[in-house]
Order: C-alpha cells, then sequence, then structure tokens
C-alpha cells in the first residue's frame, strides 16, 4: 500500500500535464483557424487570354505582365495569380498567346476587382499592346 501512496503523486503529475498538452494544443489550432481561414472546397478563377500588337516589343509586354501581375498587391481578394506563354502544339490558341488566371474566393471579390481604380489603371497600361482578349470565369469542381 505504502508503494502505491508513492506512484500516486507521479500518476497524477502525468494525468495534468496530458491535459495541459491538450488544452495546448486545441488553442494553437483556435489560433491557425483565425490566422490561416480554411480553404474553401471552391474558388473562382478568372481567366484572362491576351494577344499583343505586332509593334509591341518583348520590353512592352514585361510590362503589361509585371503591372498585371502586381495588381495582387494593389487589390484585396486576389488569392492568387499565375501567368504563363501558350506552348499547346494543337494550334487551337486563335492567336492568343498569353494566358492569366486570377482566383478568388468569392464573387464579390472578383466584382470588387472589375472596377477597381488599379485594375483600370492596369487596362491603360494595356490598351496600347493588346490586339485580343478573351475572359473566361468559372467556379472550380472537384
Amino acid at each position: 500500500m505504502k508503494k502505491l501512496l508513492y506512484f500516486l503523486p507521479l500518476v497524477l503529475a502525468l494525468s495534468c500535464a496530458e491535459k495541459e498538452e491538450k488544452q495546448v494544443e486545441t488553442e494553437i489550432k483556435e489560433i491557425q483557424e483565425e490566422v490561416m481561414p480554411a480553404k474553401p472546397d471552391s474558388v473562382l478563377r478568372h481567366n484572362v487570354y491576351f494577344s499583343f500588337k505586332e509593334t509591341s516589343t518583348p520590353e512592352d509586354i514585361k510590362s503589361v505582365v509585371d503591372a498585371f501581375r502586381n495588381l495582387q498587391n494593389e487589390i484585396d481578394g486576389i488569392e492568387d495569380f499565375e501567368w504563363g506563354v501558350n506552348s499547346s502544339p494543337e494550334g487551337l490558341n486563335q492567336g492568343l498567346t498569353h494566358a492569366f488566371t486570377l482566383t478568388f474566393h468569392s464573387e464579390e471579390a472578383r466584382d470588387a476587382y472589375l472596377p477597381h481604380p488599379a485594375h483600370q489603371a492596369f487596362g491603360a497600361i494595356l490598351g496600347p499592346h493588346l490586339d485580343k482578349v478573351t475572359v473566361v470565369d468559372y467556379w472550380t469542381r472537384p
């Protein structure tokens, strides 16, 4: 019986430490959820395809791409930005050479982006160089 009394404080201490550890883990999860909200099941993709005028130089095109890329720093709601140059061997791009994808988590965010002054300023940079444009928006599906 005396031996059992010696182990009782150790068991209690371990039990308390385990409860405290679980409480800390719970608090950490709560903080992470506040700081890093869960990624939505579906996102809104805003796809833009350009072709540039033959008179536009590589430097002109680079300035357009850089200005487009910078919109994510100026407009809240743009969750991601990607771009690339057409490399399809199918020849079905109808002259469109550059693809851009902006990701939004809501239609409200996309709708706020469209008339935003920074987006309008980007249009002024793009305008003199733009030949063709196509825009396709869609909600992703698993």
